[in-house]
């Protein structure tokens, strides 16, 4: 699991309402749906690699179990 570290924020009161809307309409707490927004928007502009499927396990193969050639 990634680290998280804590980080002050200073944000509009509008907007801080509207995220507390969303969040709750989403069963999350507000710091979840601030990080949820901004990693949506970091994928959209590239800035961060897309997530493969839950169940891929990125595990380098084995050179031993490869059959011979």
């Amino acid at each position: 699991m990634a680290r998280r570290k804590a980080f002050p924020l200073r944000i509009n009161e509008d907007i801080l309402s509207a995220m507390q809307s969303w969040a709750d309409d989403e069963l999350r707490s507000v710091n979840a749906q601030i990080e949820y927004v901004l990693r949506q928007s970091l994928r959209q502009a590239g800035r961060v690699k897309k997530p493969g499927p839950p169940d891929q396990v990125n595990i380098p193969e084995d050179p031993a179990e490869e059959p011979p050639k």
